[in-house]
């Protein structure tokens, strides 16, 4: 019964004009999550994580270490569910140590109906985070992977050796795989931050747009349908310059152009909402950019339907200066993050 509500909602909203009997429809979430510091608790001498150790500045414990895989499993296996039965069947993350904290993640037993399996590579950032994938085993099959490392440089900064101090990120990990039989390529990306002002360092996030746009081309090149989602923390919100003007996305599905991209996020951010505040300021920085491919007539392949931010009272702080805020990591308490996840629909017409 609630199957046959789901499809008759779809047909409505979609504009479809066929008897709910006729037709039959797939949806599969995308998600997206900065869980914020996922630190193991062991200390790893080749990167900065003394503070999330257990005689560290975080006192980061074991306990707390599985409180928080506990309350970040809640929310993953909770997105998009309101409107789909089914758990997502892609969650790009950021902010995590090393794959072992993603293993820690799918064994969790919130996260054990969607069978996860796990994309990652270590990354050069200097405190050690990385990107990753999560994907359904399912439904979606590897069928290449690959990591992006973006080159940037201190413009003030002066090496010892001489030159320019390179500012070491994170990489952008590229999956191609078959979700349910079709390919699709999903793009995860943690943006430079805004240490130094937003304007200061605002050339870093568009050098991290430009790789995006390098990916994004060689693939269309192959294919000029290609299906792409480039998906992530990019640090900057829908209407600055390395998204507006270097990826060039557009939040107007009536305006992408052949083998452009759109961003559903725009509206959102033009509407006010946020995914993480900051002195009572709300932004977008989590974001899910998507192909034209995705957005043209017919469901016989997957198309995009809708985006939302998933934000739940659970998530949020409900008392004291950061009420309303996400809530995050206290000095005494394991939060889940200080951004909200993002996601998206995808639809196709069973055959």
């Amino acid at each position: 019964m609630v199957k046959k509500l789901i499809l008759a909602l779809f047909l409505v909203v979609l504009g479809i004009n066929l008897h709910a009997q006729d037709k039959k429809f797939q949806i599969h979430t995308i998600a997206f999550y900065n869980v914020e510091n996922l630190f193991d608790t062991i200390r790893d001498p080749k990167i900065y994580d003394e503070e999330w150790t257990p005689d560290g500045a975080q006192a980061w414990t074991k306990k707390k270490y599985e409180k928080k895989i506990d309350n970040l499993t809640r929310v993953m296996s909770q997105i998009g569910t309101d409107e789909n039965p089914n758990m997502p069947v892609v969650i790009g993350v950021a902010e995590i140590e090393n794959r072992g904290v993603l293993e820690d993640l799918v064994r969790a037993p919130a996260m054990q109906p969607g069978d996860y399996g796990i994309v990652h590579y270590d990354s050069p950032d200097r405190r050690g985070i990385d990107v990753g994938l999560l994907y359904s085993k399912k439904h979606f099959v590897p069928t290449s992977t690959s990591a992006h490392t973006l080159y940037i440089y201190d413009q003030l900064a002066k090496a010892s050796a001489g030159g320019k101090k390179r500012i070491y990120t994170r990489d952008q990990l590229l999956v191609t795989g078959l979700l349910d039989g079709e390919e699709i390529h999903f793009i995860v990306n943690h943006w430079p931050s805004r240490v130094g002002g937003e304007k200061a360092s605002s050339p870093n996030r568009e050098a991290a747009a430009a790789l995006n746009v390098k990916i994004i081309d060689s693939l269309q090149a192959l294919n000029p349908q290609a299906k792409v989602i480039t998906m992530g923390d990019m640090n900057d919100g829908p209407l600055n310059k390395s998204i507006k003007k270097v990826l060039n996305a557009g939040g107007d599905k009536k305006f992408v152009q052949p083998q452009g991209l759109f961003n559903p996020m725009e509206k959102m951010a033009k509407d006010g909402l946020g995914t993480l505040a900051y002195r009572d300021a709300w932004d977008i920085f989590d974001q899910m950019i998507l192909t034209e491919a995705y957005l043209q007539e017919g469901y016989d392949s997957w198309k995009y339907w809708k985006a939302k931010i998933f934000k739940k009272p659970f998530m949020i702080q409900s008392t004291g200066q950061y009420k309303g805020y996400p809530l995050r990591n206290s000095n005494s308490e394991p939060g889940f993050s200080d951004h909200f996840p993002v996601y998206i629909y995808l639809i196709r017409e069973q055959k």
